[in-house]
């Protein structure tokens, strides 16, 4: 991978994240790769994992040598309890510490509520739910002994509002929000701050799969007329992995151009 310098600033110029440790789960593409892009840029430490070890280690080199900070990938099967304790584990021992954990990894299995069969909606939960109770689980305990840490979890816009033939995802997306602000009352005292971003249509290898005129259909309802960027989430996630948003815990922060007004 080359960075250019006018992709580096496109993601964040600055050192807001300096010697953090951060876990990105489902950092392999998209909105993911942009986010352990935003935080190399801005020097952190990366421990980056994906279904397959070895697009996990490819991306971590390429951020290590690009940016000049430690990074490493692994291989991880987030809906598996076994898997993630294993990967947390190692991170600790890697790197000493977890500062913050970016919950990234999900997937779709789009069907209608009558046409969904229960492998579509277990997958789902599996991967977009369990695993981010799976992961929180894991680095509490750390965190705790290092007296804070930062938790990011990447959901959706349809976890806020639904969304036809996505009831799965909109479960799975909507527990998580719901799950967030529990772990912030259970650990704000204790220094461990836990926040939702809830990413509306964005630029992606999937989103640029619609058909035209469905995908025209959804510019038309979005207030900005137009779709997210993948680096415009990237950078509200460096935001809230840094110490500049102490103050904030428990919150939703929808990004999808005005489509959802609180």
């Amino acid at each position: 991978m080359t960075t250019t310098t006018e992709e580096k600033t496109k993601v964040g110029a600055g050192m807001l994240v300096k010697d953090k440790v951060i876990i990105v789960t489902g950092a392999s593409r998209g909105i993911g790769k942009d986010i352990a892009t935003a935080l190399a840029a801005n020097g952190a430490t990366l421990a980056i994992c994906s279904t397959k070890s070895e697009v996990a280690q490819s991306v971590a080199k390429d951020l290590a040598d690009t940016y000049s900070i430690q990074a490493q990938g692994w291989g991880v099967d987030v809906s598996d309890m076994a898997s993630v304790k294993s990967f947390i584990e190692e991170v600790v021992k890697t790197f000493g510490r977890v500062d913050v954990l970016i919950n990234n990894a999900g997937i779709t299995r789009d069907n209608l509520l009558m046409r969904m069969s229960e492998e579509e909606w277990q997958a789902v939960l599996d991967t977009n739910l369990n695993s981010v109770f799976y992961t929180t689980k894991s680095v509490i305990r750390p965190m705790l002994k290092q007296k804070g840490g930062r938790i990011v979890n990447i959901a959706s816009v349809v976890g806020v509002m639904g969304n036809a033939g996505q009831s799965n995802y909109a479960a799975s997306k909507g527990g998580m929000i719901a799950f967030t602000k529990s772990i912030a009352r259970e650990y704000g005292a204790k220094g461990i701050l836990a926040n939702t971003v809830a990413p509306g249509f964005v630029e992606t290898e999937m989103i640029e799969s619609l058909p035209d005129d469905y995908l025209n259909n959804i510019i038309s309802n979005i207030p900005l007329k137009r779709l997210g960027k993948a680096e415009e989430i990237a950078n509200l996630v460096l935001f809230l992995a840094s110490d500049l948003s102490g103050y904030m815990t428990g919150q939703v922060f929808n990004i999808d151009g005005g489509m959802v007004m609180n």
